[in-house]
């Protein structure tokens, strides 16, 4: 279930969040009534949970000596363990769909998107695991620091490039019995885990992608049907003609 945290930033509730998919995640969403939570080193991003360039520099100021100035070294192979227990599913913030969106994460002819709100994404997680929910900040590693004060702020950061997502991440931590073992096998987690959701309180709107033939928007409409789904399932507004008089 979700789970406010001061370290993360939240969203109005009425900010309208979208998940780009293709047609067997949609599905798998459905049957499954669960969201798919990537591990961390395996969102194709290394800086995952890294800190920065100026988190090196101003250790020795603000730690003036103590043992924690010294412990990062040995420090840093558990934050790189910790990537694998770390688990992120990302939603993009935005009042309307994003061109980029779908060709970075869908396809123009045959993906999905889902919209939804902060709200209805918090409101909808029916699993027994504590998930929280906010807004990711995007900086320059080479001069802004990352507080050190939770274990969640270097996931709360990305770099300045990846500005144009707009990210809202779902975050949890699946931590083995045992405590985290730099020695254990990197398979522990497989590529992610499923958390369970109720659909007909997540979807408010399908999307179909913008040049889907009419018999993808036909076939999205009859699975969505076919589990139950209320909400709408539309073409892409993508997909519109110019005006030319």
């Amino acid at each position: 279930m979700y789970e406010e945290h001061p370290v993360f930033e939240s969203p109005h509730e009425d900010a309208v969040l979208w998940r780009y998919m293709d047609f067997t995640k949609f599905v798998s969403l459905l049957d499954a009534q669960s969201l798919f939570f990537s591990r961390a080193d395996r969102l194709g991003d290394p800086f995952e949970g890294s800190y920065s360039k100026a988190n090196i520099a101003l250790r020795p100021a603000l730690y003036q000596g103590t043992i924690l100035q010294f412990a990062w070294e040995t420090l840093a192979p558990f934050y790189q363990a910790m990537r694998q227990f770390t688990l992120i599913n990302c939603w993009h913030e935005a009042n309307h769909e994003s061109a980029a969106m779908w060709r970075l994460y869908s396809r123009d002819n045959d993906g999905i998107a889902i919209r939804t709100t902060f709200n209805a994404l918090t409101q909808s997680f029916t699993c027994n695991d504590t998930i929280f929910i906010g807004k990711v900040n995007y900086i320059d590693y080479s001069t802004t620091f990352i507080s050190e004060q939770n274990m969640f702020y270097p996931y709360l950061h990305k770099r300045q490039s990846f500005e144009h997502e707009r990210e809202v991440r779902a975050i949890t931590q699946n931590m083995p019995a045992g405590g985290v073992s730099l020695d254990m096998p990197q398979e522990t987690n497989a590529t992610g885990s499923y958390y369970a959701v109720d659909p007909s309180l997540l979807i408010e709107e399908v999307i179909v992608a913008p040049y889907a033939d009419s018999w993808f928007l036909e076939l999205v409409q009859a699975v969505a049907t076919r589990y139950g789904l209320k909400a709408p399932v539309v073409r892409s507004g993508l997909s519109e003609s110019p005006i030319w008089s």
